[in-house]
């Protein structure tokens, strides 16, 4: 049996041999600051605003008042303020050639009228735009002026999550301020940002900071900071930057063409829920499901599927669905694209050529129908549409739900309003039709329910009770 004093002794042979360990070192960034930032600038810009009335305000009319006559008699008569008034931005962007080529953020840039260049140095340079890009947020200016320093790119794929990296920026228009942090994060999908996959991470980010570069501890830019999560304004914590390859690929189309040409699929998608893989006969959630196919899309002429979940393409894994948007659009227009798919059960592989992304995809919207209602199925007073109805919304099929009562549908998350489109992959025509079919439905197993809700189709897992 062990004595204690042996046991004592182990326990202080353990501690001391863990106070011992030597300590890692925080990263001293004073050198990555002092090499690179003369490659960072400030960006200020002006706007031509529209002077918008105060909420409650009076419209401007002459009076001739008494306290007028007054005002006017010391004063002289004033012009009334002008329907627009210059608006002045401040960010940040940084130097990626020697002959003076600026990568920041469309938003800091976009609409502007004037654009000044203040460097490291001082310098001030008024600046050209040479293209912007508003689904990456990505713009490229142009200063005349040769023998400046630029910054080193990195390769944003070999970036690890919690490795340290730095920002430097104007953030409220200190400049050259510098702010650190850790890789939180890769490849999110912000909202409106579907093309995208940014580097999230903890560093402070502020209004300025945007445009500025993000470094690794080599001194390689990897990131053009670009968005922050905030409900105050300020930094909270969460910040978001475009990867340096995408925006250096951009900023290529820009200086080319003075446009960005991204490949387009023509689907619309969503993520795959536990209960929608169960529907799907899949052993674990994954993929990104096809909910709806645009007409006249490269899908449309492919041998795509509404409730196909799209699990590779062109060999990369999709683990969500926001994994596939970015690798459509890096896709070069008019090539061939290849899609592992499952559908069915079964794993099949579709070929789609990919189109070029049109500038606007519009989409129609139904409106509320004049025929009366149709008995309950499943709670649901439901609606059958009309010829003109269903050609207004671009589909053969459907019946409109009008009133929902706590019931499997409700619980599967169907809407008023929404419109039934298909369920367990039988498409829908008629209310009459989807009692027949609902008959016939499997007790206390979901099956997929495909709804049109507004512009956009989305599958739902119904689930029967016994």
């Amino acid at each position: 049996m062990i004595s204690r004093f042996a046991l004592l002794s182990a326990l202080w042979l353990m501690s001391a041999s863990t106070l011992a360990a030597p300590m890692r070192p925080l990263p001293d960034f004073t050198s990555l600051v002092e090499a690179n930032g003369p490659a960072v600038v400030n960006i200020s810009t002006t706007q031509a605003t529209k002077r918008q009335a105060l909420p409650g305000a009076e419209p401007e009319t002459q009076d001739n008042g008494p306290f007028n006559d007054f005002l006017r008699r010391y004063f002289g008569d004033e012009e009334p303020p002008p329907e627009f008034f210059d608006n002045k931005s401040l960010g940040s962007g940084f130097i990626i050639s020697s002959d003076g080529y600026i990568l920041t953020c469309a938003h800091v840039v976009d609409n502007a009228t004037e654009i000044l260049v203040r460097l490291n140095d001082r310098r001030e340079f008024v600046a050209k735009t040479i293209g912007v890009d508003r689904r990456s947020d990505v713009a490229l200016l142009k200063i005349e002026a040769t023998g400046l320093p630029a910054v080193k790119i990195g390769d944003p794929s070999r970036v690890r999550v919690g490795e340290w990296v730095l920002a430097i920026g104007s953030p409220f228009g200190f400049d050259a301020s510098a702010t650190s942090g850790i890789v939180s994060a890769k490849g999110r999908s912000l909202p409106r940002e579907n093309y995208v996959p940014f580097i999230q991470t903890d560093v402070a980010i502020n209004p300025g900071n945007s445009g500025g570069p993000l470094f690794n501890l080599q001194g390689e830019v990897i990131g053009v900071n670009s968005q922050i999560y905030s409900r105050t304004g300020g930094f909270m914590g969460l910040s978001f930057a475009v990867p340096i390859d995408m925006a250096m690929q951009v900023s290529q189309q820009l200086k080319q063409s003075g446009r960005v040409k991204r490949g387009w699929l023509g689907v619309t998608i969503q993520d795959v829920t536990r209960e929608l893989a169960e529907s799907f006969g899949m052993k674990r959630p994954a993929g990104a499901l096809i909910a709806d196919i645009l007409a006249d899309s490269p899908a449309a002429k492919s041998d795509l599927h509404i409730g196909d979940v799209v699990v590779e393409y062109e060999g990369r894994r999709i683990v969500v669905s926001s994994d596939l948007p970015p690798l459509v659009g890096q896709t070069t227009p008019g090539t061939p694209a290849k899609l592992m798919v499952l559908r069915g059960g079964r794993t099949l592989a579709v070929t789609v050529t990919i189109n070029d992304l049109p500038e606007e995809i519009t989409e129609s919207r139904s409106s509320a129908p004049n025929d009366p209602a149709q008995p309950g199925v499943l709670g649901m007073q439901l609606r059958d549409l009309s010829p003109a109805q269903k050609k207004q919304l671009g589909i053969s099929q459907g019946v409109l739900v009008e009133k929902l009562a706590e019931s499997p549908a409700s619980r599967a998350g169907i809407r008023p309003g929404d419109v039934l489109l298909q369920i367990q992959g039988r498409s829908v025509h008629s209310v009459s039709e989807l009692a027949n079919v609902v008959g016939d439905l499997p007790r206390n197993k979901p099956v997929p329910v495909l709804v049109r809700r507004g512009a956009a189709a989305l599958f739902l897992a119904l689930r029967m009770g016994e």
